[in-house]
């Protein structure tokens, strides 16, 4: 299917939203990812959150919803599962007492670990039906527009007609 045509339900309509084009996308892989990672226990979004902590090396509640782009109250409902289930906790930051850090525990650790295989799995299957050189400028081109340069100009903008 790398090659495939565009889906005539989309030919059909040229007036599509573009932001209901990418929510329909997200759902997709949503419900693909959740089903490949089902064996471990976490969805799509949880593995991503112990990415993020991971990556961030104790990131506070607000560096974490930006690199996730989700607003804290978000966050905050997202995390209680990994938290209650010993994946993750919060410390106050010792140099500011009024922010809050997350850390993976070692059991967190652990359950990253145990998604990697299943992950690695759906990223390849991903890849050989979409196609390897299209999933990577697919991701550029998302990630142009999760950027806040993106946002910036998207909010500076006036379309006039």
């Amino acid at each position: 299917m790398a090659e495939s045509r565009m889906p005539t339900s989309i030919a059909k309509d040229p007036l599509i939203c573009n932001g209901s084009a990418l929510r329909k996308a997200t759902r997709r892989i949503t419900q693909l990812y959740d089903a490949a990672l089902a064996p471990c226990g976490l969805t799509v979004s949880q593995r991503s959150i112990l990415v993020h902590i991971a990556r961030g090396q104790m990131p506070t509640m607000t560096e974490l919803a930006q690199a996730m782009v989700l607003d804290r109250s978000a966050l905050a409902r997202n995390i209680q599962p990994l938290e209650r289930d010993g994946y993750l906790v919060q410390v106050r930051d010792t140099k500011d007492g009024r922010s809050r850090r997350v850390e993976l525990t070692q059991e967190g650790k652990a359950k990253l670990a145990e998604s990697n295989r299943l992950w690695r799995q759906a990223q390849d299957r991903f890849e050989a039906v979409y196609g390897a050189e299209r999933a990577a400028a697919l991701r550029l081109a998302l990630a142009e527009i999760y950027s806040d340069e993106f946002f910036d100009a998207f909010t500076a903008a006036s379309v006039s007609r």
